[in-house]
């Protein structure tokens, strides 16, 4: 499978500073120290309704990762799947009366021209969960071997218990992961498993859904958790810099990820930071494809509004935070996206090399970029104002831009 187009990261003069960033696993801001390649999962999308606010703001704050660690010139690993397999994905196409493998090619598709729109920067690897089933047997096979893994009715599940790890990364303690798993892919209330929480490693074959041929497992298909798994282990390798996605999935997608790599290698931590962006809201209600209250990408740029205004809209929220999408939201981005691009036409303006600065520092600490926003709008009121004789600080300031915050002027 293959990602979008990269568009350029212009070169900034000085050096980026090395990413603080909030880590679900700890509850705190550790330091990360990546070598001279920079290593980086991010969850990618189920095909079956791309892409909405929700997701654009999730990619957005692992864009701005990869933007801080190009700035320090690291280069970076940068792997993302896509679950083009899975239950919801099915039932979207039954519901539409449509074939699931055209849907979900459908949906990818836009998913890539709205990150393209978007600017947002492509993994070095994108892999679907289709073609990743040939790696994915060979570790539900070790997982049994090793005796972490057990059959019921033909399906086959994780045992949570052989991770001495295992809650580590969301905290939780068993009752609200017994209901998180419920609300999010889970069946605890299948009768038969050694515990409620026990993750599908292997699905057997339903009539009327799709399966492959999982050797001595039977055919079937994979679970959600160990798809991501089998690709970050086979491009990442363990202990990698970021482990990235939305807030949904601390418990259970990174929480039982986490659990199967461990027990697979005998290495901990699968990922030196869990990161996880924050809920996009609408009415008052999280974003959400179930619930069908969202705000497309594809929708408001076929209505003519300027990707780099719905970046901006991006922006002016800190990645953690949850936050609610409104009209009002777009027009102060239209509007800022105005101001700054009539700063950076004048021929000169004043000196921008202490605001490259500030937008590294703010980037820096746990991707502050409604401070880095700020910034930038404090030089675009002081060249509204006051002008400048600076003659290359127009042209250092809608790099920076461009490089730091992907916002092309």
């Amino acid at each position: 499978m293959h990602a979008w187009p990269a568009s350029e990261v212009p070169a900034l003069p000085g050096q980026g500073r090395d990413l603080r960033i909030h880590d679900t696993a700890t509850g705190g801001l550790v330091t990360l120290d990546p070598g001279p390649v920079a290593r980086i999962y991010v969850c990618g999308i189920t095909p079956y309704d791309a892409t909405h606010m929700g997701h654009a703001a999730t990619y957005n704050a692992f864009d701005l990762v990869q933007r801080v660690w190009l700035d320090t010139k690291r280069q970076v690993h940068y792997v993302q799947n896509v679950t083009d397999v899975d239950d919801p994905l099915l039932e979207r196409a039954e519901r539409d009366g449509v074939d699931w493998v055209a849907l979900a090619e459908k949906e990818t598709t836009l998913f890539r021209e709205d990150m393209t729109a978007l600017r947002m920067l492509p993994p070095r690897h994108y892999i679907g969960a289709v073609e990743a089933i040939p790696g994915i047997v060979p570790l539900v096979e070790r997982l049994r071997e090793l005796g972490a893994a057990y059959e019921l009715e033909g399906d086959i599940y994780f045992s949570v218990e052989s991770d001495p790890h295992f809650g580590e990364v969301s905290g939780l303690d068993a009752a609200a992961m017994r209901l998180l798993s419920a609300e999010r892919g889970g069946d605890p209330d299948r009768p038969g498993k050694k515990n409620p929480l026990d993750p599908m490693l292997w699905m057997a074959a339903r009539e009327g859904e799709p399966s492959w041929d999982g050797g001595s497992l039977g055919r079937g298909r994979p679970g959600w958790h160990i798809e991501c798994v089998a690709i970050a282990l086979d491009h990442l390798g363990m202990t990698f810099d970021v482990q990235g996605g939305g807030s949904d999935l601390a418990f259970p997608h990174h929480e039982m990820g986490a659990s199967h790599a461990q027990v697979l290698t005998g290495e901990f931590p699968m990922a030196k930071a869990y990161v996880h962006a924050g809920m996009v809201a609408l009415d008052g209600e999280k974003m959400s494809k179930s619930k069908g209250n969202l705000v497309f990408v594809s929708r408001l740029r076929q209505d003519g509004v300027d990707p780099a205004a719905i970046r901006l809209a991006l922006l002016s929220h800190h990645y953690r935070a949850d936050w609610e999408w409104t009209d009002q939201v777009l027009r102060d981005a239209q509007e800022r996206l105005t101001r700054w691009r009539a700063a950076v036409s004048r021929p000169d303006g004043p000196p921008a090399e202490s605001l490259v600065e500030e937008i590294r520092e703010a980037l820096s600490n746990d991707l502050d970029a409604p401070a880095a926003l700020a910034a930038v709008d404090r030089w675009a009121a002081l060249q509204q104002d006051q002008g400048g004789t600076d003659t290359g600080a127009p042209g250092v300031v809608s790099r920076a831009a461009d490089a730091l915050l992907g916002v092309a002027l």
